[in-house]
């Protein structure tokens, strides 16, 4: 198995086969397209090619409005999810809700409570961040080692994206903080008032109130008209549907911070409020259900991310981790952002077995399943981000290996 970037003589062996390619294109386009004929009209909206089939693979569940979507990562280029296809996690099912008729209060320990409507909040200063999205509970099968056999089944509930919105810190100015608070209890206006407790610092700290989603007002199903965003820090957070801000001394203790996005650790012990994503990464191609056509030269691709800061450095395995390479990164690389990596690799039709490790700013380097089960044991199903390896075998076929 070689890997690393490819020579004058790859590339031209590779130019040649394109070239023939391009060939009989050629052909096929002088058969195909006719300048008489007229294309498709203008619309409203812009949709995808007819021909493009990537989709969301939603986990079946007994109530329709509860469940969760996974992005199809195996069909992802660059760092930016499409809106249409980010991860989904819903507790009770997305309301219906009239930005004309929607408000934010913020009230409790502050010296001014806010009552704000939707045109008030995007009429006030904003930012725009690109930013990864993780379910804390994405990859929890591989706890068990009972993970889907495809990158998007077993990693999906990941997404980047643009957020552009608030910041949380100049309202908390605006309302006036006083000083024995040190919560904020954010709350939803879905029918199950998904409520989360940040720490005042976190709010203060970089907190946005999105409105915006990939230069567009956000989808209904990602928290329309409003979402709290709390960059670096497990998805269920990033409260959707944000209708409530309320500043106290304390934690609420509600039900989706201690009995549900808790850690349960191998004393019987739970940890709660572990917030922080650390680094991650997944090779996306070649991956599990997938593959190779031929032997030959590939382009191996995956991304990489950490609720922590920026990725530094990604390196890859092709031969079951006895040695690692560095892989390229794809610029720019922002702090808690997906960040894509590659590496030209040659299949020479043996089996092997190929795996990727991130490393990320504050030095923390992703550990294997093995090394983070000697910590945490088996008993939780979040914050999983143990080393993931895929199976490259002879014929070319990809299947998941338990790490």
């Amino acid at each position: 198995m070689k890997h690393g970037r490819p020579n004058r003589r790859q590339l031209l062996q590779m130019g040649a086969a394109v070239g023939g390619s391009l060939l009989a294109g050629q052909k096929a386009l002088a058969l195909e397209t006719d300048p008489r004929k007229l294309g498709q009209p203008l619309g409203p909206y812009g949709e995808r090619s007819s021909f493009e089939k990537a989709v969301r693979w939603t986990r079946e569940s007994k109530t329709p409005e509860t469940g969760s979507s996974f992005t199809p990562l195996h069909d992802s280029v660059g760092i930016l999810t499409p809106s249409s296809l980010h991860y989904e996690r819903h507790h009770s099912g997305i309301p219906t809700i009239d930005p004309a008729k929607h408000r934010l209060v913020v009230h409790g320990l502050v010296d001014r409570p806010l009552s704000l409507s939707m045109a008030e909040i995007r009429r006030l200063p904003s930012l725009t961040r690109i930013l990864v999205l993780e379910c804390g509970g994405n990859s929890g099968g591989e706890w068990g080692a009972t993970t889907g056999t495809d990158v998007q089944r077993s990693y999906g509930l990941v997404s980047g994206s643009e957020w552009t919105g608030v910041p949380l810190s100049l309202l908390l100015a605006e309302a006036g903080v006083q000083p024995r608070a040190s919560w904020v209890i954010a709350e939803g206006a879905d029918a199950c008032r998904m409520m989360r407790s940040i720490p005042l610092a976190k709010a203060m700290e970089n907190s946005l109130l999105a409105y915006g989603q990939n230069g567009e007002a956000m989808r209904p199903a990602q928290g329309y008209p409003l979402r709290l965003i709390n960059p670096g820090w497990e998805g269920n957070t990033n409260v959707k549907w944000l209708h409530s801000l309320k500043l106290t001394d304390q934690p609420y203790m509600a039900r989706d911070e201690t009995s549900k996005y808790s850690d349960l650790m191998p004393d019987g012990k739970a940890r709660i409020f572990t917030y922080a994503m650390e680094a991650k990464s997944v090779i996306t191609f070649p991956s599990g259900g997938q593959t190779l056509p031929t032997r030959g030269l590939y382009e191996l691709t995956g991304l990489a991310w950490s609720g922590r800061g920026r990725i530094e450095r990604v390196e890859v395995t092709t031969n079951g981790g006895r040695t690692w390479v560095k892989a390229e990164l794809q610029e720019p690389r922002l702090p808690i952002a997906l960040t894509r990596f590659r590496l030209a690799w040659r299949f020479d039709g043996q089996d092997t077995i190929i795996a990727s490790r991130a490393i990320d700013e504050t030095g923390y380097v992703q550990p294997t399943r093995a090394a983070l089960i000697a910590v945490r044991g088996t008993n939780s199903n979040y914050h999983y981000n143990g080393i993931k390896f895929w199976n490259v075998r002879a014929d070319g076929r990809v299947t998941n290996v338990e790490g």
